[in-house]
Parts: C-alpha cells; structure tokens; sequence
C-alpha cells in the first residue's frame, strides 16, 4: 500500500519470498540493511517450512520461521514482499497486491513486456492488465529488477545523460557464469545440449528474451520509438568433455554464446544488447569474455564505460559457494535497495523509469538511510 514518504517507516517490513541461490544471500542482506526489518519468509519446499530462516541458509538462528502458504504472508500484513524465485508467481503476486501488499522482485520483469507476449494468461488477458488490476483493487505496488537484466540498462541509460545527438546505444554483459550454480536454469537455457539441436534456438531465446525488456526500457528513457526487437544468436561447441563439479558438458554441447538483442528503429539498429556467456572456454568459437558490463554510446560526444565487480577485500573464495554469492548479492540488493522508493510510490505497476534516482543507491554500513 502506498505511503507518502514523510509516513514511510524506518524500518520497512519485509516479508521475502523463496530461498534458492539469490533468496539465501538476500535473506543475509536484510538482516544488515538499515532500511528493512524481516517478518517472514514463504518457501516452496516442504523440508524448510517450519525452520528458522537463519538456518535455512547458514545463519544462526533470526527469530522467522518460514512458512508455506500466501494466507501466512497476508496475516503477517508486511510493507512489502520480495520475491526472490527463478520464475514468477502470478497467483501469489495478485493475492499479496490486492491485500494491499507492495511486491518487489528479481524474477523475469522489467517492462512486462516478454511476460504480456511471451507467456499470456489462460483467461486472454495478459499479465500486466491482471498485476494492474490487483494494484488497483489493493491500493499497492508493483516492481520487477530482473534476476537479468538487472542493473545493466539503467546504467546504460545513465551513460546517456551527457551525449547528444546519439547514434547507437550497446550494452554487452561480457560474463563467466560457470559460478552461478543452477542446474534448472541452464538445463531451461540449453547448456549441454548439443549446438545443433533443432529445439536449441528456441528454447535459449525463451529463457532470455526477458533482455528485451532491456533495450524497451532504454528506448523508452531515451525517447526513441521502436519498429521491432529482433533477436540473434552464435553458439559455441565444446572441444572436449567438460565436468565443473556440479554440471556436465559433453563435447559438442552448449558450452557458451553470444545473444543479442536488436532494438530497430527507422530500419536500423539503433540499441543493441549483447550477452556474451561463457561456461567453459574450452569452446569452438571462443569469445574474449571481459567478465563485466560495458556501455559503449556512439554520438556526440562518444561514451565507452567497464562496470566491473569485485569481492569485498579478504573475502574467502577456497569454496565455489562463495565466489558464486558476489553474483547472487548484485543480483539482489538492486531489488532490496529499492524497496523503499517503491512503498512510497503511487499504486500500479512501476518500472525503473518511474522510480526516483535513490531508489538506486545503496546504503552506508551502519548508517541510517
């Protein structure tokens, strides 16, 4: 539910939902982020109903016992929810907004667009107009980070701001994701089966054509109609048999790519979003992956920014859990950090172009926000 900010409190509550690979760091994160209190945890699995939630994901005990049913979440009459699965749950999403529930996620939204064409409601509607609807009846809020593309097209579109007469906007995610360890997730996107496997295509495009939704949003920032998004793709082959631990590639598989998506206007490609994702280098092309973002602006003047990622000093890596949390946190906090800009916001569904600057920002450790 909406509250100026003046009523806005200073600790927000915060009833989170999932525990898979982002879920487990963001329930860490909250407990030492000075804008956020939290009052539950909803999981999907039965074996973690009923635990503490700092023993479901490492933690000594927080005094939150998880539970299992959206009526649990609805009495504990949280600020907000923030939903932390791989894929959405549109049946949890319009029961918590129409109690009145603000709803943050990093789950496949960032316009809406990829879920309205790509995976349209049983009743003919899509699910924009059914979550817009619920907000209504609700008085609540609605905001979706992307587990991807995340933070990449907002800062894309901040590079913006001191170049005219722009020509071509890129923004590559150039990243080894060999430490995200997601079984489900890489069988969905095809890594392991063989590059030229008919269904491949598909089923890679599918995963990922959430990407749109960030060159839609770059356009939409920076004024720029569209004609069409199109979509592109290059496979590499492994050279040999690959085995990292917890997923294997055999030779001839799915062991990296390079995506793109085509933002097309006037005939021609005016924003381009590019993912190059390696899981092995052992692969037939090979690409230079940078692991990191770029923002390259061609225009007047021309721009050329890395945004790169590095571990907290000291921090331990001498298990793959560990490195692989740095992805899991920066996949996460831009959703937690927003989360007071999106209790203060007017109800409906909101994207990044509708929240203020702050709801970017992150937080000083132990000061208040």
């Amino acid at each position: 539910m909406q509250l100026p900010e003046s009523d806005v409190p200073h600790r927000i509550r915060v009833f989170q939902v999932a525990t898979g690979n982002v879920g487990a760091e963001m329930v860490k994160r909250i407990g030492r982020h000075p804008d956020l209190e939290l009052v539950g945890l909803h999981c999907y699995s039965a074996d973690k109903i009923g635990r503490d939630a700092g023993e479901i994901v490492g933690l000594p005990a927080v005094g939150v016992t998880a539970t299992g049913t959206v009526e649990e979440i609805i009495a504990a009459a949280p600020d907000c929810v923030t939903f932390h699965g791989v894929f959405p749950d549109l049946g949890l999403y319009e029961r918590v907004l129409e109690a009145g529930i603000n709803i943050v996620t990093t789950a496949d939204w960032v316009t809406g667009h990829h879920r309205d064409a790509n995976h349209r409601h049983p009743s003919g509607r899509t699910e924009s107009e059914i979550l817009a609807d619920a907000c209504r009846r609700g008085g609540s809020t609605f905001y979706g980070t992307g587990m991807n593309p995340g933070l990449a097209q907002i800062l894309t579109i901040v590079h913006a701001t001191d170049v005219a007469d722009i020509e071509k906007v890129t923004c590559v995610e150039s990243v080894d994701v060999s430490c995200h360890h997601s079984v489900d997730t890489w069988k969905a996107v095809g890594f392991g089966l063989p590059v030229d496997a008919p269904e491949l295509p598909g089923m890679v495009e599918q995963y990922t054509r959430v990407f749109e939704d960030g060159v839609r949003l770059i356009a939409d920032c920076l004024g720029l109609p569209l004609d069409e998004v199109r979509f592109t793709y290059e496979f590499g082959a492994c050279t040999k048999d690959v085995d990292l631990g917890w997923y294997r590639l055999p030779q001839g598989s799915l062991g990296g790519c390079v995506l793109k998506y085509l933002g097309v206007s006037g005939g021609t490609t005016r924003i381009e979003m590019r993912l190059e994702w390696q899981m092995t280098p052992s692969t037939e092309p090979r690409w230079d992956v940078q692991g990191c973002y770029i923002t390259q602006i061609d225009g007047d003047p021309c721009i050329y920014s890395k945004h790169l990622i590095f571990p907290r000093p000291g921090t331990d890596f001498s298990s793959p859990e560990a490195f692989a949390s740095v992805g899991m946190t920066v996949t996460g906090l831009p959703a937690l950090n927003a989360v007071r800009a999106v209790v203060a916001a007017p109800p409906g569904l909101v994207t990044a172009a509708d929240l203020p600057l702050r709801a970017f920002g992150g937080r000083f450790a132990g000061e208040p926000s």
